[in-house]
């Protein structure tokens, strides 16, 4: 995600009382094994991201091969193009504003392309995103790595660049040529890709695969919330179907070939009148006030403030009929879910699949898929104090569902248990069941009266409250070590986290073992001010096994894989031994490749004063391979390893103010894409910091900072990173 929404996706609105760890019994922890060896591959060949056999419980030591970096690691930088190692190189894939298509002319740098041309052109932030390989036949291929379906988010509107011709035009109402264009500027891009020269790809123009799925495409509402009563709106009197999907973040992939994108910071185009409280029923309120939507809250980006059209009336979730089939009182509640897309089918309608629950989502993650046993996601919430989740589903793998499509996600994805994540201070964790009827989940509930599991996954937030779930530092992308199956998330930062020997008020929170770290850290302005951050500001990457190796298992043992750090901090905040070749602040984006390589991306407000984001390679251990620690501030938690050269080591920094985010490998290992979102973010069109990407190829230029997607290559026509 990016910390630079519009909405204040730090803003906490979890004000749950929920024990922290420092509150529970004394640590008790377990001997821990000391670090054998690097990840490994198979002798044979690469492990793909569908692994179709068992690969849970593999201890990563016993593989055949060392999977060892390869590449000498890239200095921190501040300059507006991506810098890659040495024999690598950068090409350009497709940025805001290409066309998918043919008809619709190139992108003229003057922001004066139609809206309505963007239901056929590439988004703006570029976000999460996964590549699908693609056989003859059309249909998915998964050790295919020449020609796939590159699907990506595109998460926000970047303002003030390229989208408009002068930026957003200023008022109190918005202008509806623009809010219709950055209504079918946001959601998901599939495009058919090649390969061209070398590893090398191209967008293949005019395939039929070629979609834009926005903010306006009808969607359909699966599983338990399907047909609920605070689904229905105006457009759906009976609440199994809505428009759009929003603030598209993270992503998701299916063994069977289908692609996830997830709905976060929403909040951007949902607004709520003043006096709406007393329109709507205690629980309504209740509710809106636990997901960010207080009355009167005006929306950033204002989209119901364009006009009379539904298309634009839609946005706000106010009360304004006699019931919800006249109005869209319900909208808030039409998002933040994850979002089931068929790839191969362009006329397929997309899922909203609500037994994975609501909240701001980032993204769901696979774990290997293994036959005879359920499909999990790893799931995580987007803001500071919030939860981890885990799906599993009702229903066993069976490998003849591959190429099933939105069946098959209907089979795996809307049957099944949605569980939140508590850790306790002895390294051991708990998933703890959301389920209408269990655990307090029922009308009785104190905090909450929930009527139904379809009211228990639509305030998934609120049942997660309700059992005591372990508040986190933002948990961002996840991702499963495909060589054994251990669960990784990124905690981005929190600047909530104060001295342990304060006394809390409102929504603040003392550190725990999980989220250890109270330390301030100074960051210098452009204009030589500094600015002093206190609490979490670097963020960690925690970790998980689930007990005996079982995705299903209910009970698991964690430790912290990684504490960002700048290289020069004291050690008990650079508790992992960061330094020159691997320092970094704000992990974001993660993503194991198939054959087991860790990428970490950053999204980082705290370190940009002396580098510019950027993304590193890893070759994780696993859980247990460090020890005990304590960390600033004077609490105990329990940490992996430390990092060298030889296991972390920084492959790449992009161009000015950017967020580094998204990224996929095909089988082969061949070929990277990555994203670059907002670059030059900073910046206005009259003094603009970045031209990326026209800067990687053109000095000078000035022409306005796209989001893009670009890829990386060996110029050898090796594998990356190896």
């Amino acid at each position: 995600m990016s910390d630079h929404n519009e909405y204040d996706d730090n803003a906490v609105v979890n004000a749950s009382s929920n024990l922290h760890m420092n509150d529970l019994l004394a640590v008790r922890l377990s001997r821990r094994q000391a670090l054998k060896g690097g990840v490994g591959v198979t002798t044979t060949a690469l492990l793909g991201g569908f692994g179709l056999t068992a690969c849970g419980g593999t201890d990563a030591t016993d593989v055949a091969s060392a999977l060892a970096l390869g590449f000498s690691a890239v200095a921190k930088n501040k300059n507006d193009v991506v810098t890659v190692p040495e024999g690598y190189q950068v090409s350009i894939l497709h940025s805001l504003g290409d066309p998918l298509h043919y008809g619709d002319a190139s992108w003229k740098n003057d922001g004066s392309e139609t809206a309505d041309s963007y239901n056929r052109r590439i988004g703006d932030g570029h976000d999460g995103m996964y590549f699908f390989g693609l056989s003859e036949d059309g249909k998915f291929d998964a050790n295919r790595s020449d020609r796939g379906l590159l699907c990506v988010n595109h998460e926000y509107v970047v303002q003030p660049y390229a989208l408009h011709p002068a930026g957003m035009t200023a008022g109190a109402a918005r202008v509806p040529s623009e809010v219709e264009k950055e209504i079918y500027a946001h959601g998901v891009s599939v495009a058919e890709v090649k390969r061209t020269t070398g590893n090398d790809m191209g967008m293949v123009r005019g395939s039929k695969f070629n979609r834009r799925i926005t903010s306006a495409t009808e969607m359909a509402f699966a599983g338990p919330a399907k047909g609920n009563d605070l689904l229905k709106t105006k457009f759906s009197a009976d609440g199994t179907k809505t428009r759009g999907t929003n603030n598209n973040c993270a992503n998701g992939y299916t063994p069977w070939g289908t692609y996830l994108t997830c709905e976060e910071n929403w909040l951007n185009v949902v607004g709520r009148a003043a006096g709406d409280d007393v329109k709507r029923d205690a629980k309504d309120v209740v509710s809106l006030k636990r997901y960010g939507l207080p009355e009167n809250r005006k929306s950033p980006y204002q989209w119901d403030t364009a006009g009379s059209d539904d298309l634009f009336v839609r946005w706000s979730s106010s009360v304004v009929g006699a019931s919800a089939a006249e109005d869209y009182r319900n909208t808030a509640n039409n998002f933040g879910w994850v979002v089931e897309i068929d790839p191969f089918n362009n006329t397929s309608v997309p899922v909203k699949r609500t037994a994975l629950g609501r909240f701001n989502h980032e993204g769901a993650w696979p774990a290997p898929a293994v036959v005879g046993q359920p499909i999990v996601m790893y799931q995580g919430d987007d803001a500071r104090n919030e939860y981890i989740y885990k799906f599993v589903s009702k229903a066993l793998w069976s490998a003849s569902d591959v190429n099933g499509g939105l069946a098959a996600g209907a089979k795996y994805l809307d049957e099944g248990t949605l569980y939140v994540a508590k850790f306790n201070a002895d390294g051991t964790g708990a998933w703890l069941e959301l389920t209408h009827g269990k655990n307090g989940l029922d009308s009785t509930n104190a905090l909450y009266a929930f009527a139904n599991q379809g009211d228990v996954v639509i305030n998934a937030r609120l049942a997660a409250d309700s059992l005591g779930a372990t508040k986190m530092d933002r948990p961002e992308w996840g991702a499963v070590n495909p060589l054994n199956g251990e669960a990784y998330m990124t905690l981005t930062n929190n600047s909530n986290r104060i001295d342990p020997a304060a006394t809390p008020t409102g929504v603040q929170l003392k550190p725990d073992a999980a989220n250890p770290r109270y330390y301030s850290d100074t960051y210098t302005n452009a204009d030589g001010s500094t600015k002093t951050n206190k609490g979490n500001p670097h963020g960690h990457i925690i970790r998980w096994k689930e007990n005996a190796g079982s995705v299903a298992a209910t009970k698991f043992d964690w430790d912290i894989y990684l504490f960002a750090a700048e290289e020069k901090a004291a050690a008990d905040v650079n508790l992992s031994g960061l330094t020159a070749v691997n320092d970094f602040s704000s992990p974001d984006g993660l993503y194991f490749d198939p054959r087991g390589m860790l990428w970490i991306q950053t999204d980082d407000g705290a370190y940009t004063d002396v580098t510019n984001c950027m993304m590193l390679a890893a070759v994780p251990g696993k859980v247990g391979d460090g020890g005990k620690a304590t960390a600033a501030g004077g609490t105990a938690t329990i940490k992996g390893a430390n990092a060298t050269d030889s296991t972390v080591r920084r492959f790449l920094v992009g161009p000015k103010d950017c967020e580094i985010t998204g990224v996929a490998v095909t089988p082969d290992g061949k070929t990277m894409f990555c994203n670059v979102q907002h670059p030059g973010e900073n910046g206005s069109l009259a003094a603009p910091t970045s031209a990326w990407p026209d800067s990687q190829t053109t000095t000078g230029s000035t022409k306005r900072p796209r989001s893009s997607t670009f890829i990386v290559t060996r110029k050898d026509g090796g594998a990356i990173g190896i």
